[in-house]
């Protein structure tokens, strides 16, 4: 039970600073394009953190629909 929610909180954070991370990318990429031709690997920067960024949004929108999980049970 404590491993579940460490692991959702590293979710939740890690979404966090991706979401800091995607801007900084896409902020690079537009002050970029201010000095000429943008470089491929400043265009391409924020796909990765997109990507992440979808998957743990996703995990995160759905984990109230799939239940909690069961309570320790007493004995």
């Amino acid at each position: 039970m404590g491993a579940i929610l460490i692991l959702r909180n590293w979710i939740r954070q890690g979404h966090r600073w991706l979401g800091i991370l995607l801007t900084i990318t896409i902020l690079a990429n537009f002050a970029s394009m201010a000095f000429g031709p943008t470089p491929p690997m400043i265009v391409f920067a924020p796909l990765l953190p997109l990507t992440l960024l979808v998957f743990s949004g996703l995990y995160m929108f759905f984990l109230p629909y799939l239940g909690k999980p069961p309570a320790p049970s007493e004995k």
